[in-house]
C-alpha cells in the first residue's frame, strides 16, 4: 500500500483541508491508544467523516480538534460526544492484555487498526488513512500516514474516540484494582504505578509480555 507523508495542518482548517484536498466522497482515519502501557487493553478507534462534514468542518463544531495526544483530557472529552454526533460512521475495536501477552505487541497494535476499519463497513468512495502503520493483512484498500493524526481530520477524530474510550475503560477497571492508581495514569508507566506493581504484584489486566523492572524477571514478547 502507498505511504502518504503530509506535513501536519497548522489547525484544525489544516486538518480539514489535508481530507478535503483527497477528492473523494468521504475520508476514514483509524488510530489506536494504549500501545505503550503496562496495563489495561490496546484500543483502535475509526472515523469516517462524509464530504459535508468535511467542507464546512462540521460547521465549527470541531473547531479545537487535534491529535488527542496535544489536548487535555477535558478538550478530548468536549470534543467526543462532537466527534460521535458529526461522523458518518465510528467503530472501536480492542485486544486485551492477555492477547497482547499471547500475540506480540505489534501483531495485536496492526489486528486493532484493521478490525477497527473493517467494522467501519467503509463506502466506495472514500479514501482510507492508518496513523503510522501499513496494515498488510487488512481486507480495506488504506494508505499509512505518517503522523497522521496531526495531518489528517479523520485520523485526529479517531485518536480521540480511541484515548477517550481507553481512559474511561482504565477510571471504570481502576474500582477493582484500587491500589493501582489506574483511574489516574491509565496503565502507562508512571513510577507510581510500577512502584504498586512491586508491593502488590501485577493484576490480570497487566501485560506480563513487557519488559519492566517491575515485573522483575518478565521479557517483552512484542
Amino acid at each position: 500500500m502507498a505511504s502518504s507523508k503530509s506535513p501536519p495542518g497548522p489547525d484544525p482548517a489544516g486538518l480539514f483541508a489535508f481530507d478535503r484536498r483527497q477528492g473523494t466522497g468521504a475520508v476514514a482515519g483509524t488510530d489506536e491508544a494504549g500501545r505503550g502501557c503496562l496495563a489495561g487493553p490496546i484500543v483502535a478507534a475509526a472515523v469516517l467523516f462524509d464530504r459535508q462534514c468535511i467542507e464546512n468542518r462540521a460547521g465549527g463544531l470541531l473547531d479545537g480538534l487535534n491529535d488527542s495526544k496535544k489536548l487535555t483530557a477535558k478538550a478530548r472529552e468536549r470534543l467526543y460526544p462532537v466527534v460521535m454526533r458529526c461522523a458518518a460512521r465510528v467503530s472501536v475495536s480492542m485486544r486485551s492484555a492477555r492477547y497482547i501477552d499471547a500475540n506480540g505487541l505489534h501483531v495485536s497494535n496492526r489486528e486493532v487498526l484493521a478490525a477497527a476499519l473493517v467494522a467501519l463497513d467503509i463506502p466506495p468512495d472514500t479514501s482510507c488513512f492508518v496513523d503510522g502503520f501499513n496494515l498488510p493483512d487488512c481486507p480495506v484498500a488504506h494508505q499509512q500516514l505518517v503522523k497522521g493524526d496531526s495531518t489528517s481530520a479523520a485520523v485526529a477524530a479517531a485518536s480521540i474516540v480511541a484515548k477517550v474510550t481507553r481512559d474511561r475503560y482504565m477510571v471504570r477497571v481502576s474500582g477493582l484494582y484500587p491500589e493501582y492508581g489506574l483511574d489516574g495514569h491509565k496503565g502507562y508507566a508512571s513510577e507510581a504505578h510500577r512502584d504498586a506493581i512491586r508491593e502488590f504484584g501485577p493484576t490480570p489486566i497487566h501485560r506480563m509480555s513487557f519488559r519492566s523492572s517491575a515485573y522483575g524477571e518478565s521479557v517483552d514478547q512484542a
